[in-house]
């Protein structure tokens, strides 16, 4: 068995109950998990790798709710338009995916997500035109490093039966599920401390029909695995549920069965008081998604009476080309600043609708919103073994160095890694293997991916003649 002994950070954040910040912190790795945490002076002397981080704050790896990876192939390619119209430019871009573009997309991605101190992640993968596997997808994961929530995506609703994709990357619902059920037993791990597990995604209500939703949540259930899904990120999506089912989403997706502890819902910008009330007493996560609700112009999330109500939450980048990065530690940073400014529309006025306006510079501070990126998002993805630095954990945690003048005259080291903007990591280990070392991804060669991947991305556009 091997051993990892971390010693002298100037602050190892914990995320424990209690919070716990530990000066001149330190733990010890046996295997893949955490031993011990504390005072480096109290932890043993030798292991058989020691980490000196002095002059490095040490946290919990951060957890990514949401993405799509393969949109990494379409970056800033439709920059100015809302979801729908974004949606339908980029569908017959996407039908040109292939099997290659998902892998070598998802290379890309993680390795941007890892450098930004992201350790376990989740991805979203809804579109298999061509040869598209989420085979392809798990591959590429496990050869980066990261802990991965793989979710087997779909749409059979397309525009012929009033959908909004064309029917072109549709697929036909019991090959949905026949493949679902093959990914579950092939890959699905869940034990403590796995590497691997899989989710069932049907992508959006107006991109699946209602029997596919709930046929998903019972197969899920059958096996004890995760659904998600996008849910009330746009006034439009509203717009779409009520003349096509007759209910707003969350009304929607409660009726088919779309709600518990084992569902979390992506972007959830629009709901009301009884329906944030409904996620919390049902135990229902959202993953919030603040870049890209941004760039889209979906508007802003209700955060604080999210946490307030008790909703579990956790953060999302969301689309690489929606976003377009993939920096988790800034969206982080995106998440606390943005509910500074957001009216409380809760304040008064019907549900669904506008309260006051005023923006709140204690919303949300920078702690919380770590917490959101490390615990928070580990128990909207169900997980009891990441996001906290403490014994009996996974092996996960990252570290910044503090001697970089972008934190020169910072006084309080851990809101300085979101108030004086995110640099990247210096250090990620993942079950307990390094994975970044000194700023350098160390599990893989990025030129040749890098090239690659901008070789397909022009391929995907050419044939589009867009």
């Amino acid at each position: 068995m091997s051993t990892l002994l971390v010693k002298n950070a100037t602050v190892l954040v914990t995320m424990n109950d209690q919070r716990q910040e530990i000066a001149g912190g330190g733990l010890l790795v046996r295997d893949n998990v955490i031993e011990q945490v504390g005072p480096a002076a109290e932890l043993p002397a030798t292991a058989d790798t020691i980490l000196d981080l002095r002059d490095h704050l040490v946290l919990p790896g951060l957890v990514n709710t949401h993405h799509h990876l393969y949109q990494t192939l379409t970056r800033a390619l439709v920059q100015n338009a809302d979801l729908f119209t974004w949606l339908k430019t980029l569908y017959p871009i996407w039908a040109n995916l292939t099997d290659e573009a998902v892998y070598v997309s998802t290379l890309t991605g993680l390795a941007e997500l890892a450098l930004s101190g992201c350790t376990t992640s989740s991805d979203h993968l809804y579109i298999y035109p061509n040869d598209c596997t989420l085979d392809s997808q798990i591959r590429a994961a496990g050869e980066i490093g990261l802990r991965f929530h793989a979710a087997r995506g779909s749409m059979s609703l397309g525009e012929s039966q009033g959908g909004l994709p064309p029917d072109r990357v549709t697929e036909d619902e019991a090959f949905i599920l026949k493949d679902s059920r093959r990914l579950i037993e092939q890959y699905h791990d869940p034990a403590r401390h796995a590497m691997l597990r899989i989710v069932l995604a049907p992508c959006s209500p107006f991109s699946v029909t209602p029997d596919l939703m709930r046929a998903s949540a019972e197969l899920a259930r059958a096996y004890g695995v995760h659904l998600h899904t996008h849910l009330a990120e746009t006034v439009e999506e509203e717009a779409f549920c009520l003349a096509t089912f007759g209910q707003r989403p969350v009304a929607y997706i409660e009726s088919l069965g779309w709600t518990g502890p084992d569902v979390w819902h992506a972007h959830c910008v629009h709901m009301s008081r009884p329906e944030i009330d409904l996620f919390a007493r049902s135990g229902t996560g959202v993953a919030h998604c603040p870049s890209s609700n941004m760039l889209l112009g979906s508007g802003i999330a209700p955060v604080v009476a999210w946490r307030a109500a008790g909703v579990k939450v956790g953060l999302g980048v969301d689309g690489s080309a929606s976003n377009d990065g993939n920096d988790l530690l800034g969206e982080a940073r995106q998440a606390m600043l943005l509910q500074r400014v957001a009216p409380d529309r809760y304040l008064s006025g019907p549900p669904g609708g506008r309260g006051g306006f005023a923006g709140d510079p204690l919303a949300m501070s920078a702690r919380q919103a770590l917490e959101l990126a490390t615990r928070g998002g580990a128990a909207v993805l169900g997980r009891d073994d990441v996001g906290v630095l403490a014994p009996g954990m996974s092996a996960d945690f990252i570290a910044v160095n503090l001697n970089r003048i972008a934190y020169a005259g910072a006084h309080d080291p851990v809101a300085a890694l979101l108030f004086c903007q995110p640099q990247g990591v210096d250090w990620s280990v993942i079950n307990g293997q390094v994975v970044v070392q000194e700023g350098r991804l160390v599990t893989l060669d990025l030129e040749p991916i890098r090239r690659r991947h901008n070789q397909l991305a022009a391929q995907m556009v050419h044939k589009s003649k867009i």
